[in-house]
């Protein structure tokens, strides 16, 4: 069985972990099957937003596959913890926007990968947290970078520290989550959000994305550069020149990623 179940649905890739029987905890070979797929994304022209979530009703992931991770050596595992931040780290710079929809708990490299993305929306009775102290070790994927950033670094630190199990409402309150909803709400809602960054022009959408993600960790003037830049790769193009015949015309533009 595939560890990673992916289709393509229009203009949006939806990428499953398939580990259903193992909560979806992430082994060597899911991780390479991740990856794989992550570069694919990135250079399909045809893919406008990207959605990630699990299989089954359970889990999102609950991390690190521990069964292989009791098995391995020091080097292996140092190799493990390289690959998960390498494909992760792909996954945040996909240039398409990106939604993990979280279906299940999500803890450690779960929680990670959800971090990774642009968004998350979660279904309202799930948990989600950074529970790697618990086991003497500490988020390696991202988290102790990523979650600052999005909520602050005491937030952070408290979370990290305390290992502490946030639900769905707690995370929403914290800043992490981006919406939640209920369960059989969850895959509607999350089209949706979908569905309003798709009746914008791609080009624009992944500009915007470059220029906010590169301009958050530089100074104004250098971000404002970034934006400048960014704002120059959509005047050339075919969508620009349609959105405005559309305004003219008073109609719905017809977007082609061109």
């Amino acid at each position: 069985m595939e560890s990673i179940h992916y289709e393509q649905q229009g203009n949006i890739a939806y990428v499953t972990l398939n580990r259903p029987k193992a909560l979806n905890a992430f082994n060597y070979d899911m991780l390479r099957e991740l990856g794989e797929i992550a570069e694919s994304i990135r250079i399909n022209p045809d893919i406008r937003v990207v959605i990630f979530t699990g299989a089954g009703d359970k889990s999102f992931s609950v991390g690190a596959d521990l069964k292989e991770r009791k098995t391995l050596t020091e080097q292996r595992v140092k190799r493990n913890i390289y690959k998960i931040g390498e494909v992760f780290s792909t996954i945040e710079n996909l240039p398409q926007p990106t939604i993990a929809m979280l279906n299940g708990y999500a803890f450690g490299g779960g929680t990670e990968l959800a971090l990774a993305c642009d968004f998350r929306i979660a279904a309202d009775d799930i948990q989600l947290g950074l529970t790697e102290t618990s086991l003497a070790i500490i988020p390696g994927a991202g988290g102790t970078q990523r979650l600052p950033r999005l909520i602050g670094e005491a937030k952070a630190l408290e979370l990290i520290l305390t290992a502490r199990r946030l639900k769905a409402d707690e995370a929403l309150a914290y800043g992490l989550v981006t919406k939640i909803t209920t369960r059989d709400r969850l895959r509607v809602d999350t089209e949706s959000f979908a569905a309003l960054m798709l009746a914008n022009g791609p080009i624009a959408l992944q500009q915007a994305k470059f220029a906010v993600k590169h301009g958050m960790n530089v100074d104004l003037q250098t971000g404002l550069a970034i934006e400048r830049k960014a704002y120059e790769m959509t005047i050339p193009t075919e969508d620009r020149v349609e959105a405005l015949n559309a305004f003219s015309e008073k109609r719905k533009p017809i977007f082609k990623g061109k």
